[in-house]
């Protein structure tokens, strides 16, 4: 879902995330964003940390099918 709202840029580049959309992306203060240009447009994304990563493939199976002309 795209949310579109309008914000404003401030006198010193400032722009206030509307509260709907920190909700919903769980942004509270403190949160770091990454800031890039891409395609013409400004993304925002949220940093996170490595630990928080851990454990998100677990389940996963390191198994490759491979094709038999591809075996080791």
């Amino acid at each position: 879902m795209i949310d579109m709202q309008t914000v404003t840029v401030s006198p010193k580049f400032q722009v206030v995330i509307p509260l709907e959309v920190r909700r919903r992306m769980k942004i509270e203060p403190g949160t770091q964003l990454m800031v890039t240009a891409f395609n013409g447009s400004l993304r925002m994304v949220p940093v996170v940390p490595a630990r928080a990563l851990r454990g998100i493939a677990r389940g996963v199976s390191p198994e490759i099918e491979r094709e038999p002309d591809r075996q080791l």
